[in-house]
């Protein structure tokens, strides 16, 4: 199986660690991965604010560039989402390369959880986490239950990290709500964005948890600012984070 690395531009600017890790990750559990050369931002911010004509061209590279691999992998449920349900109104119905790339296009949780099977992994986190599950990764990817759904689903996040040995789980009272990020909505709606961000934060740091994990780093940049700016006793960890055997900061910085 030849896998490509999709990372997000996000990620590629602001969190290299997370795309490193990813790579660690699918290494160690022997997948051949391959970084394409030339891969750019997949448009999701072009279209959500609209512009759909611009993201069109960026669409189409995307399909070119990843339709020869046997699977995409990207640690961004809310890329991923945007590759596999947004992406059609670009490509005719019987595009061969477009439908490859949006049935093999996989959230790096859900490729673990559904094409590897992993079902062990020689890591410890001794730590007590709490997970935040993003929009994207619920209510398009479907990575798990929401409470506004009353079809049962596997938490892919939650059995993968539960093969991390030493986790010590925390539960937030309301486990599904949104953080308030939404990419563009947190420019264009600063104050509600923020409020639920601290609304969210809150209810991870009553839970007990010091680490907020989450398969969205865009959701936690978010949420890492009101902590920063509220000097919240948590910390953000992405999941391939975890998962490569990180340590949280406090810890490796002791």
């Amino acid at each position: 199986m030849s896998v490509a690395l999709f990372i997000p531009c996000y990620l590629d600017q602001f969190y290299p660690d997370v795309a490193i890790a990813t790579l660690e990750l699918l290494e160690r559990l022997g997948v051949d991965v391959v970084y394409p050369d030339g891969q750019t931002c997949c448009g999701q911010p072009m279209a959500n604010t609209g512009c759909t004509a611009d993201c069109a061209p960026v669409a189409k590279r995307f399909v070119e560039l990843f339709s020869e691999y046997d699977s995409i992998v990207c640690p961004s449920g809310s890329c991923t989402a945007m590759v596999r349900h947004h992406y059609d109104e670009y490509f005719a119905d019987d595009d061969p390369k477009f439908n490859h790339v949006k049935s093999r296009t996989f959230e790096l949780c859900e490729f673990l959880h559904d094409e590897l099977q992993i079902k062990e992994l020689d890591v410890q986190f001794p730590h007590k986490v709490s997970v935040h599950q993003s929009c994207h990764g619920l209510r398009e990817l479907r990575l798990g239950s929401c409470s506004e759904n009353m079809t049962v689903r596997e938490d892919k996040v939650r059995n993968v990290l539960n093969l991390v040995h030493g986790i010590q789980w925390c539960t937030p009272t309301r486990s599904d709500e949104c953080c308030g990020f939404g990419g563009t909505f947190a420019v264009n709606e600063a104050d509600v964005s923020a409020a639920m961000g601290r609304d969210r934060v809150a209810d991870h740091v009553a839970s007990g948890s010091s680490v907020l994990a989450s398969a969205d780093m865009s959701c936690l940049m978010h949420l890492q600012g009101i902590i920063r700016r509220e000097s919240a006793p948590i910390e953000v960890m992405h999941v391939a984070q975890i998962l490569a055997g990180r340590n949280p900061k406090r810890v490796a910085n002791a």
